[in-house]
């Protein structure tokens, strides 16, 4: 490597994609871009694109380059890393770094090259691929150089991943491609057919992250929000309470329990024990549901617990995989 190489971790994700060195995250933005429609040209990108979220008029297009944590428009995701890489490294640079980008685990090679080609796009020296779980489990320093077993399950926005890894390597994974967006989109069909309104995603995210729970709360919280009658198209102020959201969640949330279950079935005995030991990590945006924690660890009967940093673990953990990168290469995606 040269001596003035700068390594770089990417976490690419459906809600927010971020980067960082090996001293600290270096940016954090939404992964949305607006889109001129009649000249296909990149008009906002990150925040200020999110900030238009649902209100531009027809010649502007607000859109999710991924769609459960894989590239869904190729040419738009490009554009969104190169912003980024250059605000990160300047766009005349004389020394290219080094970028080690996270997917989640188990998709195609297809969507694997996909995303290392948008990366090289942005005139990087070289492009990595690291599992997400692999990437977590880095970030937030488990064991998993030894024989021991380690599980993390990463609640993401478009995916939620579980994965026991030991020796560098996932032994039992699976991905549900399903996240943080269908726990809106849950709530929103709830709205809709208990109050007759339809909310938009951004609220019925609010509703989320203000009052949201997993289990039911012993101090119950409420919110108003500003909705449109189904029937007249009027404006209608609803108010919404904790156990409300607790129960629209109910649903989505049974299936990521489920997907947890699965991974534990396919563990060996001896690393389940290990689990037992150590406890699961919770890790992305989705860990802070309040009491995700609890309803996990009555459902899997193993203590889960919410990790330090948990936004930022998957991308902490991409930059620190490069350093020991030959001791990874045989568990990683292959491009």
């Amino acid at each position: 490597m040269a001596v003035f190489s700068k390594g770089l971790g990417i976490d690419l994700g459906t809600i927010y994609t971020r980067v960082a060195d090996s001293v600290q995250v270096l940016m954090e933005e939404p992964t949305i871009v607006a889109i001129d429609v009649q000249d296909q040209k990149v008009v906002e990108v990150g925040k200020a694109a999110r900030d238009m979220y649902g209100r531009v008029p027809e010649s502007l297009e607000v859109v999710r380059p991924l769609q459960n944590g894989v590239i869904a428009d190729y040419e738009v995701t490009e554009k969104l890393l190169e912003y980024l890489v250059n605000q990160v490294s300047g766009p005349m640079r004389i020394f290219k770094p080094r970028v080690m980008i996270s997917v989640p685990w188990g998709v195609t090679s297809v969507e694997s090259r996909a995303a290392h080609e948008a990366v090289l796009q942005t005139g990087v020296r070289q492009a990595y691929l690291i599992w997400q779980p692999l990437a977590a489990a880095l970030g937030v320093d488990l064991p998993i150089n030894s024989p021991s077993g380690n599980m993390v399950i990463c609640l993401g926005g478009g995916t939620t991943q579980a994965a026991v890894m030991a020796m560098y390597g996932v032994v039992s994974a699976e991905t549900m491609r399903a996240g943080g967006l269908q726990l809106d989109d849950a709530i929103e069909t709830y709205v809709r057919r208990r109050y007759g309104v339809i909310i938009g995603q951004v609220t019925a995210e609010q509703l989320k992250i203000r009052i949201g729970a997993a289990v039911p709360q012993d101090s119950e919280q409420s919110m108003e929000v500003q909705g449109q009658d189904q029937v007249t198209g009027l404006p209608r102020p609803i108010t919404l309470t904790t156990g409300e959201i607790v129960e629209a969640l109910e649903d989505p949330l049974r299936a990521i329990v489920e997907t947890c279950r699965r991974v534990l079935e396919k563990t060996p005995p001896e690393l389940v024990s290990d689990i037992i030991d150590r406890g699961v990590a919770l890790t992305g945006g989705g860990a802070l549901l309040r009491g995700i924690d609890k309803l996990l660890t009555k459902s899997l009967g193993i203590p889960a617990y919410l990790v330090d940093n948990p936004m930022t673990c998957v991308v902490e953990g991409a930059v620190r995989a490069l350093p020991i990168y030959p001791q990874l290469r045989r568990n990683l995606p292959q491009v």
